[in-house]
């Protein structure tokens, strides 16, 4: 792969998302001006963008919070926002049997009926006590020597299904890193005696949400920071000629380039080009579609809301499989805090889990009054509906043995192809991490780091990845 210097380089970023202008941010840093981002959206932001209804309730695309491993990250919302930003710390719940559980599940299983408590405890003291020599070989083995057979059957088989939307069984278990807390029996056995609550696990248990505007306000400010003319909206990509090194977008224009940074879907990405060598590996990607559903309610949150962030919810009885008091994040996300208040759910859809577009806002209102979420339908003032079609990249089993063909073979052709659904790694697709697979790629062009982020998900994930080349910039 010969390409020119980044300074001399015609080179064309795909989306306006986390991922395409953290590239294009990094550029300009760099005194890189030859550059142009392409979004198919009218505005920027991708899976990160924020949307009012017509009643003026402010939805993202799921329950987006900022939490980070990365100085470099850290330093840029702090310029961007300023004191923009409110700070929360993380309350979250599984609601099962009639009753909410505080998150991690397997740490407060004393809020169990007694019998199902006694069943995930048995489960946890035979996997620790029978711990295999072997490593797993799938997701849902994983999860039963992990967990034990109650905690899987009670909650992490079911939950996991509604989540992913596809079977654990299907699952690879490579991806789980700091995303699910692992056991620690001694200290579960002390939750229970104690009778104590335990629920400040994780690395977002603190975390912060602009003060207006939405998650999307973050991604408006970082392209608006961009030269006058870097970024150019409506622009949706129909074919990618990788022989002449063209970009064909719907509306009949091109784009020549000597680098591509796409951040578009991985799968459509090889779909539009000529590459049909690639494509038998792109069609072993597994993905979810995700359902954002926002209800907009007059009135405020129940007491047993008040100080909640978000749910869990591993039943059959509610479609959802995660709901957020959207509302808590910001007073700005409802027309009028004195008014009203608002519950954003999500659902997740595959061929393994179809969903009735046309029913699930309906599903939706009579789920979180089930779950006693909201107390009457009449409350409901609002709705709003988003499909993502692309909303989880799935850690299938196949996943890294297609991955392993698809981005170096992009890659012979001056192609980079990064980001939540470009680079279809679910354990680096948090905002942060796409961010910096933009800002760790353009380091790598102009020979200034490594790409931690895509190639070391790990170490990505560790407390703190310090930028150092990159912040010399700031």
């Amino acid at each position: 792969m010969n390409l020119p210097a980044l300074d001399r380089a015609r080179i064309a970023i795909i989306g306006a998302g986390p991922t395409g202008l953290g590239a294009a941010h990094r550029l300009r840093e760099l005194g890189i001006a030859k550059f142009t981002v392409f979004e198919k959206e009218s505005h920027a932001g991708g899976l990160a963008s924020s949307h009012v209804d017509r009643a003026g309730f402010t939805w993202d695309i799921g329950g987006h919070v900022q939490f980070s491993h990365y100085d470099y990250f850290d330093g840029l919302m702090d310029r961007l926002l300023g004191d923009e930003w409110l700070h929360h710390e993380r309350e979250a719940w599984v609601w099962m049997r009639e009753r909410f559980i505080p998150y991690p599940f397997q740490n407060n299983i004393r809020h169990l009926p007694p019998e199902e408590m006694r069943d995930c405890l048995r489960g946890l003291i035979a996997c620790v006590r029978d711990r295999a020599e072997t490593p797993p070989t799938n997701f849902e083995e994983w999860i039963y020597r992990s967990f034990g057979e109650g905690i899987a059957r009670h909650f992490m088989l079911p939950y996991n299904f509604k989540v992913w939307a596809y079977r654990p069984a299907e699952l690879a278990y490579h991806w789980i890193g700091e995303r699910v807390a692992q056991v620690d029996l001694e200290r579960i056995v002390f939750n229970i005696v104690e009778q104590r609550e335990d629920a400040g696990w994780g690395p977002n248990n603190l975390f912060r949400f602009p003060l207006r505007g939405g998650t999307g306000e973050i991604w408006r400010r970082l392209a608006a920071s961009l030269p006058a003319g870097a970024v150019e909206l409506g622009k949706a990509v129909a074919r990618v000629d990788t022989r002449r090194k063209r970009i064909h977008f719907t509306d009949g224009s091109t784009e020549n380039f000597d680098i591509l940074i796409s951040t578009m879907p991985l799968d459509d990405l090889v779909f539009l080009s000529d590459l049909d060598e690639l494509k038998p590996a792109a069609a072993n990607l597994c993905r979810s579609a995700t359902h954002v559903i926002g209800i907009g309610l007059k009135g405020a949150p129940g007491p047993h809301l008040k100080t909640k962030c978000w749910m869990y919810f591993p039943e059959d009885q509610v479609p959802f499989y995660r709901v957020t008091v959207f509302s808590n994040y910001s007073p700005n996300n409802v027309p009028d805090i004195r008014r009203f208040w608002s519950l954003m759910a999500e659902v997740s859809e595959s061929p393994a889990k179809p969903v009735e577009c046309a029913k699930v806002v309906e599903q939706t209102i009579a789920g979180m009054l089930a779950a006693r979420l909201i107390e009457k339908a009449a409350d409901v003032v609002s709705t709003w509906h988003y499909r993502a079609g692309h909303g989880y990249p799935t850690p299938s089993l196949g996943r890294d043995e297609a991955l392993g063909a698809l981005l170096p073979g992009l890659e012979r052709h001056g192609i980079f192809s990064r980001g939540r659904f470009g680079a279809w790694k679910y354990e680096v697709s948090n905002q942060d991490h796409s961010l910096m697979q933009g800002v760790e790629l353009v380091n790598r062009l102009a020979h200034e780091g490594e790409e931690i982020t895509l190639n070391d998900p790990n170490r990505a994930n560790r407390p703190r990845v310090a930028a150092a080349k990159a912040a010399k910039s700031w």
